[in-house]
């Protein structure tokens, strides 16, 4: 998709106020959900204006403008903010690695997600952490299969996180919902012909290099802009190939070839995504953003930065939220509806 021209949303307005100031003719929708945004900046290649009301857009802006207001497809999953429940079942993962290799303690901690207010479960048999080596698609399928078809037995909503195309193809047969591949299906060149093929919704997520390199790749221009431009040409690629826009999430990729300040700049100016016209999958949950913020070195113990850090993700409507502590965040989003729904 051309991102060439892009406008930033702010001066945000929640709820019910966010009614009255669309109909007094001084905001407008963001993202068709329940925030208005009053100003704009407007961004062309390399120009960025200052922020202007939103009266004071020019008409030759209209396509821009309608992509950031108009509500985007939900992609075939549920709709409204969801909370998606982590689940890995690797030996290494940086929060929870090697507490649910055991099939039996697997299923047991995906019907506690589920209980605790998970509607989609994104289940990962390959670490991606900062440094981390891959593994192979018969050790990754073998990690994930036991969980997959007991949960899809019982009906769970099941998402994988693989940037395998063998991965994924097995995944879908066993019952999977969604595909969540870290690399935006660059990794794998089966990856994309395969989900073409398919009917399913696919999350792209920013990131550069690989896990193991990433982490010098942190130079941006403008990390918000270049991040969602990056974004844009993975969907143009996916759509090119015959993935349709209404199938398509995407993830800016907290953590993912970014430093710290760059994933708090990320979270600020999440209302620049609405540009994709895509469904918002937000991953923060226990990060290590949130330990240097916070000063918490435990993974386990970043579960309130999580949410404090997940909020802003609902200004887009009908975010989905990718969390560790399902429970936790489900309180935080029932007391945000209860503050911003509408009367």
């Amino acid at each position: 998709m051309d991102t060439t021209r892009l406008i930033e949303p702010a001066g945000l307005v929640h709820g019910p106020a966010a009614e009255a100031v669309i109909k007094a003719g001084v905001a407008l929708p963001l993202a068709g959900g329940r925030t208005a945004f009053t100003l704009a900046t407007l961004i062309e290649k390399e120009k960025v204006s200052d922020p202007i009301p939103i009266d004071r857009i020019p008409g030759s802006w209209h396509a821009e403008l309608e992509r950031i207001t108009v509500k985007p497809a939900d992609a075939g999953l549920p709709s409204g903010p969801v909370v998606m429940g982590i689940l890995n079942v690797t030996p290494d993962s940086f929060s929870d690695g090697g507490r649910y290799v055991d099939p039996e303690a697997a299923v047991a901690h995906a019907e506690k997600l589920t209980h605790d207010g998970a509607r989609i479960l994104d289940v990962g048999a390959e670490s991606t952490r900062p440094g981390s080596a891959p593994v192979s698609a018969d050790e990754e399928w073998a990690r994930l299969q036991p969980l997959l078809l007991e949960m899809s037995r019982r009906g769970a909503c099941l998402s994988v996180d693989t940037r395998n195309a063998r991965t994924m193809e097995a995944a879908l047969d066993a019952g999977a919902t969604l595909i969540n591949d870290v690399t935006a299906l660059t990794h794998d060149p089966d990856a994309l012909p395969l989900l073409v093929s398919r009917s399913c919704p696919v999350a792209l997520m920013h990131m550069r290099g690989t896990p193991e390199t990433m982490g010098s790749l942190t130079t941006y221009r403008d990390v918000a802009i270049d991040v969602v431009r990056e974004l844009g040409d993975r969907i143009a690629d996916a759509e090119k190939a015959g993935i349709s826009r209404d199938r398509i999430l995407v993830d800016p990729g907290i953590g993912f070839a970014k430093t710290t300040e760059q994933n708090a700049e990320l979270i600020r100016r999440l209302p620049l995504f609405a540009n994709l016209g895509c469904r918002i999958l937000l991953g923060t949950s226990r990060k290590r953003m949130i330990g240097a913020l916070a000063g918490v070195s435990d993974a386990s113990g970043r579960d309130p930065g999580t949410i404090a850090s997940s909020l802003p993700g609902l200004a887009l409507g009908d975010t989905i939220l990718r969390v560790h502590d399902c429970a936790g965040m489900m309180q935080a989003v029932r007391v945000w509806e209860g503050c911003f729904s509408p009367a």
